[in-house]
């Protein structure tokens, strides 16, 4: 199983996605939606009031889930700039391909999540009298945390192909560096002259 991984940091990378994304969908589901309610005291005023504001907290719960699971495998990679050297092939083309689109993926997930807990936390105040029958309340649009949702998934699995690739061509290049220094698995049988 040269060139695996550890199981440890793809299940931890993979659970904190999952849980990140899982954040996400309940954000979604638990959007606040506001209601235009007359003012008691004030004929030309009227004013939204909105339910719960948990999405904004699970916006949050998903924005940093994401960031663990992102930072536990950049850690653990060394970022791909530090540490051991990757041998040059398919492996490490394929794991500077798939580190690109990792970043690029959990760019517009975290952007998409915490745009989403921001906009879902603000809340329209009062309004003066309004002339128009389609008047409603500033809320989140349908479909921001899904999005982010959805990138979540994208990264997850550019993640979990970057460490792969990335153990094997990191293997290749030790076992490369090993058998050219003289290091290998064989007995030498030939005699001292």
């Amino acid at each position: 199983m040269e060139g695996k991984g550890s199981t440890l940091v793809h299940v931890l990378v993979i659970a904190l996605s999952l849980t990140a994304f899982g954040f996400a969908i309940a954000a979604e589901r638990r959007r606040s939606t506001g209601k235009i309610v007359p003012d008691p005291n004030n004929r030309n005023m009227s004013y939204c009031v909105y339910d719960s504001d948990v999405a904004t907290g699970y916006g949050v719960g998903s924005f940093l889930f994401l960031l663990s699971g992102q930072s536990v495998l950049m850690a653990v990679t060394k970022c791909m700039c530090f540490g051991r050297p990757l041998s040059p092939g398919s492996n490490r083309a394929w794991s500077i391909i798939y580190f690109a689109g990792s970043w690029l993926m959990f760019l517009i997930a975290e952007s998409c999540v915490i745009a989403g807990a921001a906009k879902n936390a603000y809340h329209t105040k009062y309004r003066e009298m309004v002339y128009a029958k389609n008047w409603t309340c500033e809320g989140l649009r349908k479909g921001v945390f899904i999005t982010g949702a959805i990138f979540v998934v994208f990264t997850m699995v550019l993640n979990v192909y970057y460490y792969m690739y990335f153990t094997k061509a990191t293997s290749t290049a030790a076992r490369k560096t090993a058998t050219k220094n003289g290091v290998n698995g064989n007995v030498g049988m030939a005699g001292y002259a």
